[in-house]
C-alpha cells in the first residue's frame, strides 16, 4: 500500500501600498534567531494551526501576530499559490495573499524569528531574500495564479538568478469556460 503525500500548507502575506515615489511597495519581514532563512527577508507569513483553521483565517491570524496589523478577511485577495519544493526535498503549497487595506502600523513582534520589517519597492526587492518568496512575488507581479518553485539538491535557500527555479503555469483563457 502506498502512503498518500501530504505536504505543509502555508500563508504569506502580500502587504501592498502605493511608496513616496508612487511606486507600489511591499512590507518584508527578516528572518531571526534559529528559524530557517534566519539573516533572509521574506513575507510575513505562517502555517495553519490545524485542519479546523482556512487559509485567510490563517492569514489575518498570522499578519497580526507577525506585524501587529489588524486585516479584515473581506480585504484578502488570492493572489498567487505557489508549489515549492526546498533543496533539502522538502515541499509544501502557500497561499501568497494580496492585501491593500489594515489598520495599525507594521512592527516587530516576534523578535525571536524576526529582527527587521521593512517596505520595499516591488521592482527593486533586497537582497538576500528568501528564493520562495521571491518566487512568490515574482508570479505575483507577472499576475500568474499558480506558480512551480522546485529547487534542485544544491541550490541556495536566498535567492540567486543562476538557480532561479520559478516556473508560471498558465490560466484557463479568459473567456475559454463553459457551463451554466
Amino acid at each position: 500500500m502506498t502512503t498518500r503525500h501530504t505536504e505543509p500548507v502555508d500563508v504569506h502575506l502580500t502587504a501592498v501600498r502605493t511608496g513616496p515615489h508612487g511606486r507600489p511597495e511591499v512590507l518584508l519581514s527578516r528572518r531571526a534567531g534559529t528559524v530557517y532563512a534566519a539573516g533572509l527577508w521574506h513575507l510575513p507569513s505562517g502555517h495553519l494551526d490545524g485542519p479546523h483553521e482556512d487559509v485567510v483565517t490563517a492569514l489575518v491570524r498570522e499578519t497580526l501576530e507577525e506585524t501587529g496589523l489588524v486585516v479584515k478577511p473581506a480585504a484578502v485577495r488570492a493572489a498567487v499559490t505557489v508549489h515549492h519544493r526546498a533543496p533539502d526535498g522538502a515541499a509544501r503549497v502557500g497561499f501568497f495573499f494580496e492585501v491593500r487595506d489594515w489598520t495599525g502600523t507594521p512592527r516587530v513582534r516576534e523578535p525571536e524569528v524576526c529582527d527587521a520589517m521593512r517596505w520595499f519597492p516591488l521592482d527593486d526587492l533586497p537582497d538576500p531574500m528568501v528564493a520562495y518568496c521571491r518566487a512568490g512575488l515574482a508570479a505575483y507581479r507577472a499576475g500568474a495564479r499558480l506558480a512551480l518553485h522546485f529547487q534542485e539538491p544544491g541550490d541556495p535557500v536566498a535567492y540567486s538568478a543562476a538557480a532561479d527555479r520559478l516556473h508560471l503555469v498558465p490560466g484557463v483563457p479568459e473567456g475559454s469556460r463553459t457551463g451554466s
